[in-house]
């Protein structure tokens, strides 16, 4: 059997080890920082969701649209809930096709830790940017997965694309 070595995800496994039952969610505690704070990588709040980078992306870009209410299960949504966070992921990619330009996304949730849920208690979508030859030899044979731009740089960037749509 291959062994699949993916090393930018250890901090992120390591994380869960050291936390305590009465450790907050962290996609809970996310939107009470600003966006304008370097120690945070919201992008976006609005009425009952945020965007955010992913800490551990799968890409460049890589976005979380999270409700604040602390949900895991897809149904517990309410109508208002669900509407506002499709908008976010229409708003998303229009705001990442003037950041970043991709030629393509992955989108979707991974809804429960069988299903790869790294925080599996609170719902959230990916957006995942793709770019033609995005796949390329590194994270085969060199086991690395190559994510091209500083998470800082592409927050800054998100944020003025965001800023952008708005004002239209």
């Amino acid at each position: 059997m291959e062994k699949l070595w993916s090393p930018w995800r250890s901090n992120y496994i390591e994380s869960f080890k050291t936390k305590k039952d009465s450790d907050a969610c962290v996609f809970c505690e996310a939107p009470k920082l600003s966006l304008e704070d370097d120690n945070s990588l919201l992008v976006y709040k609005n009425e009952l969701c945020y965007v955010m980078l992913n800490l551990y992306p799968y890409n460049s870009g890589h976005l979380l649209i999270i409700p604040y209410r602390h949900q895991s299960d897809m149904s517990t949504l309410n109508e208002k809930e669900m509407n506002e966070m499709m908008k976010m992921v229409q708003l998303s990619i229009k705001a990442l096709d003037i950041a970043m330009k991709p030629h393509g996304y992955n989108f979707g949730a991974n809804l429960g830790k069988a299903a790869g849920a790294g925080i599996d208690s609170h719902l959230h979508f990916h957006v995942v940017p793709r770019w033609s030859g995005d796949i390329n030899f590194m994270p085969s044979i060199g086991e690395v997965k190559i994510i091209s731009q500083d998470l800082l740089a592409t927050k800054k960037n998100l944020i003025n694309a965001f800023e952008q749509l708005l004002k239209r």
